[in-house]
């Protein structure tokens, strides 16, 4: 919680004056029932109707008093909590786009998601009420404590002993509390999981007919979110109860015990009545402050969370360079290995380079390493044994800015923006629109979009959804064109392609960036056929690696799938 409090360092001053406003508030309420009591054993037996309307009007004024300091603090006490909440989802976000790709995998995606959205307004909530009721309802027990001791301190000795009674069975409820709502969290995690999950495939969910079974799925996550909820509820649910049991016992025995003095002429009916209106003041601040814990232990479970994110130590940071570090191949690894779980390889020795402005080709049926291999390269992942190069230097000395400098790369999978099909290819890189055509003209995406409405400016639907396959895996390859990358990777890029229009795209590629050093992962023998290495993977390891006519004579494997595809041209 420390670096979560630490968000209302900034907003200090407006804190302590909203505690001022709200102490105020209290003292005022505080003071009318003594102004009661006056009326009932002083004015009222002496008939003195003007002393009377003047302690009234006073009570009026007091009252109107406390209801505007109340209201201004709670104003106050919004804008805090908003402004300070805006902040802490801005630098979690912030946070979570240094994260390293291992570190995004542990966390998972849905629950980052979750974080930023119900975890920070769980957050929200609890500093709103702390700052609301945390503050005045304090105040008034403590201070109608005191009060009551003044008045008849027997009677004040029963209303302690029953808010220490309350304030115990509170804490313990609480304490048991956070730690349900926290795994209450992670089953929202999976709930947001199964969301994203079926809002990015749904058309794979229809074509396959698969709705019941996902929306079993979505019922039984949806049902398991709805348990932890209510197991969490159920402990806080006792609190209220409680509370009002144990204010309602003590109020009994302060009204048996005032009526016995009261009987023996030991308190005046003003104070016995000014006892009670301290009592009920105590009873409705006490069950403020126990609604206040369960926002309190939603609020913890949920900091946390965040914190655990905010808190995440820096992975990946460049090391100092070596001057062996400095005398690498453009592109390359020498036995690098890595494993995504520690148990398995799914990269095992692999070694090979490249020089500038030459094209390697990566080759290998589904599961073979290839995207793992390329996520080494671009260090989205360190890898666990070995040497990457790119660039001429050792990928760990290179530090986040540089290494994505370096590069542009399209993935299998990518998102495109609800915005114009300029800033889809800009991708909030502020680059010129001159450059954004030519990357399009480059990528063979002209053509469609100076037909679309528009052109640049024509907006896309949400992942894209208003243009083919081809289309936007155009799209995508314009994006890693435009900022002119010295080295690009295709990741399978041109699957959806034509085979005219990946043989058009190749060349335009050459053409229009004569130096960039290109990496190719394709199923396509053709697409990789001019490749100057070719990288044969299977089972994480490279099999084999040469040009294409040095695979046909030396790697079975290779020669099949080129008979196959491309036949006698082969």
């Amino acid at each position: 919680m420390k670096t979560i409090l630490g968000y209302l360092r900034p907003h200090a001053p407006r804190v302590a004056a909203g505690v001022t406003v709200k102490f105020t508030a209290a003292v005022l309420e505080l003071l009318l029932p003594l102004l009661l009591a006056r009326i009932i054993d002083d004015c009222v037996p002496a008939r003195d109707l003007p002393g009377v309307f003047r302690a009234g009007g006073l009570m009026l004024l007091m009252a109107f008093g406390a209801a505007f300091c109340n209201i201004t603090a709670n104003r106050m006490a919004a804008w805090v909590s908003m402004d300070m909440t805006r902040r802490l989802r801005r630098d979690l976000y912030r946070r979570t786009l240094l994260l390293s790709q291992a570190q995004l995998d542990r966390f998972s995606v849905s629950s980052i998601v979750s974080r930023l959205t119900n975890d920070t307004y769980n957050v929200h909530q609890m500093f709103d009420k702390i700052q609301r009721g945390g503050i005045r309802a304090p105040m008034l027990v403590l201070g109608g404590l005191a009060l009551t001791f003044l008045q008849a301190p027997l009677l004040a000795l029963v209303q302690l002993a029953v808010c220490s009674a309350t304030f115990f069975a509170i804490w313990l409820v609480t304490r048991q509390g956070v730690p349900l709502y926290a795994r209450a969290q992670e089953a929202v995690d999976t709930v947001v999981r199964i969301l994203r999950e079926n809002a990015s495939g749904v058309r794979v969910i229809k074509a396959l007919a698969c709705q019941e079974r996902e929306r079993e799925r979505f019922n039984a996550a949806s049902r398991a979110s709805r348990e932890a909820e209510e197991a969490a509820g159920g402990v806080m649910a006792a609190a209220n109860p409680l509370s009002d049991f144990l204010l309602n016992l003590g109020l009994v025995l302060v009204v048996l015990a005032g009526a016995a003095l009261v009987n023996r002429g030991w308190m005046s009916s003003g104070q016995i009545v000014a006892f009670l209106s301290y009592f009920t003041i105590i009873q409705t601040a006490t069950l403020g402050l126990a609604k206040l814990f369960v926002k309190f232990s939603k609020g913890v479970a949920s900091a946390r969370r965040i914190e655990e994110v905010l808190l995440a130590p820096e992975e990946q940071a460049a090391r100092p360079a070596g001057e062996a570090d400095l005398r690498g191949p453009e592109l390359g690894m020498e036995n690098a290995s890595f494993s995504y779980l520690g148990v398995e390889k799914d990269l095992d020795g692999a070694s090979f380079s490249l020089n500038k402005g030459e094209t390697l080709g990566i080759l290998g049926p589904t599961g073979a390493g290839k995207t793992t291999l390329v996520s080494l390269l671009l260090r989205l992942y360190d890898a666990d044994g070995g040497v990457v190069w790119l660039g001429g230097r050792n990928v760990s000395t290179l530090s986040r800015e540089s290494l994505r400098g370096l590069s542009g790369v399209v993935f299998q999978n990518e998102a495109l923006l609800n915005d114009s099909v300029y800033e889809n290819i800009s991708f909030l890189r502020d680059l010129s629109r001159e450059d954004a055509a030519a990357a399009a003209k480059t990528a063979q995406a002209w053509e469609f979009i100076e037909n679309l409405p528009g052109g640049l400016d024509a907006r896309l639907d949400i992942r894209g959804a208003n243009l083919s396959g081809g289309q936007r895996q155009r799209l995508l390859i314009a994006r890693a064109l435009a900022a002119k990358p010295g080295i690009l990777i295709l990741d399978s890029a041109d699957s959806a392609l034509d085979y005219r229009t990946a043989a058009a795209l190749h060349a335009a590629v050459r053409r229009d960036f004569p130096g960039v050093t290109l990496v190719v992962i394709s199923e396509r023998v053709a697409s990789l056929r001019d490749a100057d290495r070719i990288l044969v993977l299977e089972d994480g390891a490279i099999t084999a690696q040469g040009t294409h006519g040095e695979l046909l004579e030396s790697c079975g494997r290779y020669r099949r799938m080129a008979e196959l595809q491309m036949g006698g041209s082969a």
